[in-house]
């Protein structure tokens, strides 16, 4: 499809009445935006989006380069995608269409009423399938699994995961399972075992090795459990478990020791990441030493260090602090009391480009990304809890962003608006505009030349090309 097409549209003048109508270009992008009776309007256009709304209950996009269109109605209740052939329609989350042809795949469509009743329908009939429940179905990946069959469930239930099959009587009770080198079944929560035997497996380098085996047994579960996994690899581990009394785990690179489990005393080795650790009343007192350093009195203090990654706390949850570096990347994030107050930094090491963002619920959020386009306002009632959901952005932030900043730190464009443009300002290199009061006060100045409008009347010095002056 072709791109849209912004070069006259952007020349126009500006009309700023607001908060009744407002017409003006964009601070951080090509394209314009129009508003209309204060937050409950608002159309946007730019040279590869084109959106309107009507806060909060409606909001329509459509990116033409993209072959994509959404549509959302009382977000999240009611949501519609689009992306090329293939489409979803989505009723909270409990009843839901979607469709579509995807490369190569066959033509297909789904329909789900969550969870009673579940269909697929194909140009292929062997991806078709129907499943109404508690009664009879038959489900391909879905529910986190690649095969389902069930009948008057959870008397009888079929699923499988790639190779391996299990018959469930009475889920979660009774099961037998088996294939993919698997064998076992339980009894649950009496008695089970089950055992897995080593494979040789292809990685994603084309190197052939070992896919470990196990074996597992436990008896009135969770009380007593005893596992062998890693067998046929250069790392076997034997965990033995007696709850509360005793915990155990045994291996060539780590060994543990659990008296009292969950509260009691824990003492772990791990020779391959190489730290020692102690936990006392888990997880209130952990102290760690090595290539990973924890010391941890919760909920007083905490401070855990390794593999680049650093985690403080002090009166969890009241501060919080985290950081994480790689070559690239660098990022940080300090939290007061969960999402009171968040502040994010992140900084690309190659580049030397740094992305901010900062929340302050329930009054204001702030972000700048890593192209120096910066935007802050007040009030932020949602967004500190959905951080970058351009949903909550587009359906909830305007009715209630008295104020609005806008700047960018490449072209110098910049423009605050109070009330929906009952008062707004821009400026740019050279050029400045105020508009206050649904535009009865405006004043312009480009270079040395100025004007006034009051109540639309001209005054002061006339300039050449002041009314089609454009920010860069």
């Amino acid at each position: 499809m072709p791109k849209l097409t912004l070069t006259n549209r952007v020349a126009e003048e500006e009309i700023i009445a607001g908060p009744a109508y407002s017409d003006y270009r964009l601070t951080l992008e090509m394209g314009r935006r129009q508003e209309a009776v204060g937050p409950f309007f608002w159309a946007q256009q730019t040279d590869w989006q084109w959106q309107w709304g009507v806060p909060p209950l409606f909001c329509y996009t459509r990116t033409p380069d993209e072959d994509w269109t959404e549509a959302e109605f009382l977000y999240p209740v009611f949501t519609w995608r689009r992306f090329g052939t293939e489409y979803r329609v989505q009723l909270m989350q409990l009843l839901s269409f979607s469709g579509g042809q995807t490369q190569p795949g066959p033509n297909t469509r789904l329909f789900t009423l969550f969870p009673i009743y579940f269909q697929r329908r194909s140009e292929d009939t062997n991806l078709n399938y129907t499943a109404v429940l508690p009664f009879y179905g038959h489900l391909q990946n879905r529910l986190f699994h690649d095969d389902i069959r069930f009948v008057m469930f959870p008397l009888y239930a079929e699923t499988r995961k790639k190779d391996m099959v299990t018959d469930n009587y009475l889920y979660p009770f009774f099961h037998v399972r088996s294939g993919g080198g698997v064998t076992g079944w339980q009894f649950w929560p009496v008695v089970g075992v089950e055992r897995k035997t080593p494979a040789p497996v292809t990685n994603t380098v084309g190197e052939v090795e070992t896919n470990g085996g196990y074996h597992r047994l436990f008896a009135v579960w969770p009380f007593f459990m005893k596992v062998r996994s890693g067998e046929g690899t250069t790392n076997q581990e034997n965990r033995l478990v007696v709850m509360p009394f005793y915990s155990r785990l045994r291996s060539p690179l780590r060994d543990e020791n659990c008296y009292g489990w969950p509260i009691g005393y824990w003492r772990t080795e791990d020779r391959g990441k190489k730290f020692r650790e102690r936990d006392f009343f888990w997880p209130f007192f952990e102290f760690s030493r090595g290539d990973r350093t924890v010391t941890r009195v919760f909920p007083f203090y905490s401070r855990a260090t390794g593999n680049g990654i650093e985690n403080d706390f002090y009166l969890w949850p009241l501060y919080k602090f985290q950081r994480m570096e790689s070559p690239a990347m660098e990022r940080e994030r300090t939290r007061i009391a969960f999402f009171l107050y968040s502040d994010i930094r992140e900084q690309n090491r190659e580049s030397g480009e740094k992305r901010h963002r900062v929340d302050f619920w329930p009054f204001y959020t702030y972000g700048r990304d890593m192209n120096g386009k910066e935007r802050f306002q007040t009030m932020a009632l949602l967004e500190p809890f959905f951080v970058s959901n351009r949903s909550i952005e587009r359906d909830y932030s305007q009715l209630w962003s008295f104020w609005r900043s806008d700047k960018d730190g490449k072209t110098g464009a910049a423009s605050q608006s109070l009330l929906w443009n009952l008062y707004r300002h821009e400026s740019g290199p050279g050029s400045k505009k105020t508009s206050l009061l649904f535009g009865l006060f405006q004043y312009q100045s480009v270079g040395k030349g100025a004007n006034w409008r009051v109540c639309w009347i001209p005054f002061g010095k006339k300039t050449e090309n002041l009314k089609d002056a454009a920010r860069p």
